[in-house]
């Protein structure tokens, strides 16, 4: 539990989500024909700050996972306030694009092409911020005691340094220092530089909202996907591993079960891909390259792609759908049920397989690397990556069948969209559009938020400290 200050933290986190809506007018000086779209953003900062104000002299218990949630949910209605001012989009379609903002998802309803810079930028900054999340960002500015709670409750294991506040603040100037990279590398090979930005903030929040509706195929350009790539390996790349990379621990890094695992996954998956792709009739090197990129992508979830889907082999469809199951890193922006607890899953099996076949005698045991430091895997570790991937798998099945369901589409292509919004992936095989169903929307939001928070978070928030629970 959250002590004196919890509703004083409330009222912060409100104020600071509300800072958000006041970034995007930093594009008008550079754009001045977009003037008019300010009060879009002013009116719902302004009042939302009053009210944060207002939150922050209320005193009232709420535990560290119900903040979370709500500074989440907050967050989401928030931010879709601008896109419904728009006059675009209804209530449930600016939500749908808040929510794959903020989740880092990159599904979107919006044809990008007919949008004002200003909103452009605001989508690409919703994924950055979302990627580091609300409370990460406000751990700046609270108690070290309170932050500890707070820190773990988002989902973050591991501590980099000897305080959360330093921790924190290693993490955003890492992501700092590689938007500026992106941003850079990218204008240095012909992308404009709003452009540039806007992807460089995208693929480091594994995001994949872009300003074309080619995505990264817009560009045709090898070293553009290259840069994309790096991009999105940094993005999905655990914060702690990320740590040994900036102080140039290479070995160490590279020795990661996580990394390696990941490596493992792409070597296997490109050459099935690159083969089932055969069928569509491009040459070895074009195939190779389109499931090189694409396979990175979805199993990054980040969601930027190449090409179009819709003609794709169900095939290597599947492949696409398994690479996002299994998602990036744990403690990364990334999705899905995560490599980590995916590798500890399979060095069980292969545990338990050699358990069939060796003599009774001799002893075997399972470790799992972190990079620098390397652990002993015990029964707890795997019964936690277990549950959570059943529970995953779980929640997986029955979107599949009720967006199948509710958008008439096939079984396979009901399960690529979920499977890209449970995984806040983004990638689209074309059923997510602005002709959409409400009721297909909500199914891809409730996804895309329990693949953001992971689940047990929201069970949690529910169950955490409840009374009647604790009498059960």
């Amino acid at each position: 539990m959250l002590h004196k200050n919890e509703m004083s933290n409330i009222g912060k986190m409100i104020i600071l989500e509300s800072c958000i809506l006041f970034v995007p007018l930093l594009v008008i000086p550079f754009f001045l024909d977009e003037v008019n779209q300010i009060w879009k953003f002013l009116l719902p900062a302004i009042l939302s700050i009053g009210f944060g104000f207002l939150i922050c002299h209320k005193k009232k218990k709420l535990s560290s996972y119900r903040l979370v949630v709500f500074s989440w949910c907050y967050g989401f209605i928030l931010a879709a306030i601008p896109f419904w001012l728009s006059g675009n989009l209804n209530p449930v379609q600016a939500l749908f694009e808040s929510v794959s903002g903020f989740t880092t998802t990159g599904l979107s309803v919006l044809n990008v092409e007919k949008l004002p810079h200003i909103y452009l930028f605001y989508r690409g900054f919703l994924q950055y911020v979302g990627g580091l999340g609300f409370v990460m960002m406000m751990l700046l500015f609270i108690q070290e005691k309170d932050a500890v709670t707070l820190y773990q409750a988002e989902g973050h294991s591991d501590k980099l340094m000897p305080t959360i506040g330093k921790t924190v603040k290693v993490i955003i100037l890492m992501y700092g220092f590689f938007l500026i990279v992106g941003t850079l590398l990218y204008s240095i090979f012909g992308m404009p530089i709003f452009d540039s930005l806007v992807h460089s903030m995208c693929a480091l929040s594994t995001g994949g909202f872009s300003n074309r509706l080619e995505s990264i195929g817009y560009y045709h350009s090898l070293p553009v996907e290259w840069i994309t790539i790096f991009l999105m390996l940094i993005g999905t790349t655990n914060f702690s591993l990320l740590l040994l990379l900036f102080r140039k621990r290479f070995k160490d890094f590279f020795k990661s079960s996580e990394i390696r695992f990941l490596f493992g996954i792409i070597l296997i998956s490109v050459p099935l891909m690159t083969l089932f792709l055969m069928q569509n009739g491009n040459t070895f090197g074009q195939n190779s390259e389109l499931a090189f990129f694409n396979a990175f992508s979805a199993l990054s979830t980040t969601g930027y792609s190449t090409c179009m889907y819709d003609q794709w082999p169900e095939t290597a469809l599947a492949i696409m759908i398994i690479l996002m199951i299994i998602g990036g890193g744990i403690g990364s922006t990334a999705g899905g049920i995560k490599l980590g607890r995916v590798c500890k899953l399979m060095k069980n099996l292969i545990w338990n397989i050699k358990k069939k076949i060796i003599p009774d005698r001799m002893v075997t045991l399972m470790y799992y690397c972190k990079g620098k430091e390397k652990e002993l895997l015990d029964k707890k570790q795997v019964e936690e990556a277990s549950t959570y991937a059943q529970t995953y798998l779980i929640f997986f099945i029955i979107g599949s069948i009720a967006l199948t369901f509710f958008s008439g589409s096939t079984l396979l292509e009901g399960s690529f969209e979920f499977a890209s919004s449970l995984g806040t992936v983004g990638l689209s095989i074309g059923i997510t559009n602005n002709n959409t169903s409400c009721i297909c929307l909500l199914i891809e939001i409730i996804g895309m938020i329990l693949g953001r928070l992971e689940i047990f978070v929201l069970i949690q928030a529910i169950y955490k400290d409840n009374s009647f629970c604790n009498t059960l």
